[in-house]
């Protein structure tokens, strides 16, 4: 099957990012990745890019594509077998949680950038509470759906990595609620797809945001 040339646009700590990646990797899809400074942004990525964030998805040097869920359908779709679910129903529910997904990492980025104990605890709260509800619509299986991966295993894994490192770096333990999705993100983040999904040097990058972020979690820093 001839694939087209594709070309990412990427800034290194995005997690919408890393599910493109992280697709792409898990069906061995070749590509080329481009990193850029989404504070000062070049002028082509800002032709490029209708809404001015990333990713973004370059087929053939001429059509673009935008926003990570629709890049991730359609790497899925120009590369069979699907990682989709067959039933539409089902399928259409993986959608809706994915989208949900998404919203859970801009919850988390209260969590990492408020700026004392307070707003922090208000935070994770919030974000306890939407992994709840992940939790009650779980298989409970080693992924979302069942035993097999799927796109929405991978819309998730950035959350279950970002998780992992407040974790290590902070002492964050708000996972640990969640017996089912703390096996979840065991068995994602053990899979190479994930594990070569972001840079070498993400850990650093990630524990240095937070740091510069300068609210409560750079006082908890190990």
């Amino acid at each position: 099957m001839n694939l087209p040339k594709l070309r990412l646009i990427s800034f290194k700590l995005c997690p919408f990012v890393q599910r493109t990646v992280i697709t792409l990797l898990h069906k061995d899809v070749p590509y080329d990745i481009d990193y850029i400074d989404l504070n000062d942004p070049p002028e082509w990525f800002k032709e490029l890019s209708p809404l001015g964030k990333v990713p973004v998805l370059q087929v053939d040097g001429k059509e673009v594509i935008f926003e990570s869920a629709v890049i991730q359908e359609y790497v899925d779709e120009i590369t069979p077998p699907p990682l989709q679910p067959e039933d539409p129903l089902l399928r259409a529910k993986n959608r809706a949680w994915i989208s949900y997904g998404g919203e859970m990492i801009m919850k988390m980025h209260g969590m990492v950038t408020a700026k004392d104990a307070e707003a922090f605890n208000e935070a994770s709260d919030a974000f306890a509470a939407m992994l709840a509800r992940v939790n009650d619509v779980h298989s409970g299986s080693d992924y979302f759906n069942g035993d097999a991966f799927a796109l929405i295993d991978a819309a998730y894994a950035p959350i279950f990595m970002r998780l992992d490192r407040l974790c290590q770096e902070c002492g964050v333990t708000v996972l640990d609620l969640y017996p089912k999705l703390k096996r979840w993100s065991d068995n994602l983040l053990a899979l190479p797809s994930v594990q070569h999904s972001v840079v070498e040097e993400f850990p650093m990058m990630y524990r240095k945001m937070l740091e510069k972020m300068d609210g409560y979690l750079a006082t908890q820093l190990k």
